[in-house]
């Protein structure tokens, strides 16, 4: 009786780590899919990992939708959750990247980072537009921070990405002499992605109301400054009109 008990337990435990196991599997899985590393190990003991997250829309709806079933949010707390977070990775103006370092070897020097780190668009490099500052300090154990690209061309304002297949994160093998002399290579398949998207709905509306709302503030601010040159202007102008007045008397 007792082993029949202990079988039955065992198979309800299997059942229900398959069932979390399978719940788990629709947003954990594309977390993963667009999360990569690398790990290099010295023959002298020490190692370093080295983990690069591509923010694609299916990676960002996936963590929403993530956050959302672990927090029990109600929609109006997932869209505010998600104005945040699009407003902090500009996915609208930048490419991000989560880039995060476990250095279990030599010190690192990794500043300035914006020249150790470059994303190959077809045949073009890219430099950093904005990256995590923290990620200039020398360090042991781990380190992390987001670096973003340009997503539009500075001159044309062309899609960077429009038509592209593959987007290749690159950092140089000088960050460690742990990676033996390579340079460590992140490629993502990015033909399908379309940021556009998680702007529609309350999210976007916030983010677009909030944009639009600085810009206001700031047109109203320019306006001012003009108005009080133009009144500067006018002040000169009066004075000088009532002194040729009174030179032509």
């Amino acid at each position: 009786m007792k082993k029949t008990t202990m079988l039955g337990l065992l198979a309800l435990c299997f059942i229900f780590a398959f069932a979390a196991s399978a719940c788990a599997a629709p947003y954990d899985q594309v977390l993963q899919r667009w999360t990569k590393s690398r790990k290099y190990i010295d023959p002298e003991g020490g190692n370093i990992e080295i983990k690069a997250t591509y923010y694609s829309t299916e990676y960002v709806e996936a963590l929403i939708l993530k956050e959302a079933q672990k927090n029990l949010w109600t929609q109006h707390e997932t869209d505010a959750y998600k104005a945040n977070l699009l407003g902090s990775l500009k996915l609208n103006e930048l490419i991000p990247i989560h880039v995060e370092f476990i250095n279990n070897g030599p010190t690192m020097y990794l500043g300035p980072f914006d020249i150790m780190a470059k994303l190959r668009i077809g045949n073009k490099l890219y430099k950093a537009a904005e990256y995590d500052k923290r990620l200039n300090f020398k360090f042991q154990g781990p380190k992390d921070g987001l670096i973003y690209f340009p997503r539009f061309d500075e001159k044309t304002g062309k899609n960077l990405l429009k038509g592209q297949r593959q987007a290749r994160f690159e950092i140089l093998a000088s960050v460690s002499p742990v990676t033996n002399g390579k340079d460590t290579i992140f490629v993502w398949d990015i033909a399908n992605d379309n940021p556009e998207t998680l702007y529609a709905g309350a999210a976007g509306n916030k983010l677009e109301t909030d944009r639009l709302l600085k810009r206001l503030e700031k047109l109203h601010k320019d306006k001012a400054e003009e108005e009080s040159k133009i009144n500067a202007i006018n002040n000169e102008i009066s004075t000088i009109q009532q002194r040729i007045d009174q030179l032509m008397k």
